[in-house]
């Protein structure tokens, strides 16, 4: 099975909000820092947000407090929250599970397209 599963992007109007979600069925979740990058066309992978070692959270500067990352621990699951969405933010985000601080490997999602558009 999958150790990461995107689910939520789409298609939305600038302004627009939607709310992607990751599912972590084949990792054991508590020992992975979660975070979410993303990929546009002819860019290289950028981070968006994640959850640091120590629990607190990173944004890139782009995110100018529209979009939050969340979990939880009992289902498994990251979420990230997008709001105020411009065209710029289209691209293909992946879920991300960093093992680094325990010596394990890093896992990532097949992705799920966001675009944005009017």
């Amino acid at each position: 099975q999958a150790e990461l599963v995107e689910s939520g992007g789409g298609l939305v109007q600038p302004g627009g909000s939607l709310r992607l979600s990751c599912a972590t069925p084949g990792i054991a979740f508590r020992l992975y820092a979660m975070g979410w990058y993303r990929q546009s066309p002819g860019k290289q992978r950028e981070l968006v947000a994640r959850f640091m070692k120590d629990g607190g959270t990173n944004y890139a500067d782009f995110v100018q407090g529209r979009f939050v990352i969340s979990k939880d621990n009992l289902k498994k699951a990251v979420f990230l929250e997008m709001n105020s969405l411009k065209p710029e933010d289209t691209a293909v985000y992946y879920c991300s599970a960093d093992g680094s601080a325990r010596g394990l490997r890093t896992y990532w999602g097949q992705g799920t397209q966001v675009t944005v558009s009017s």
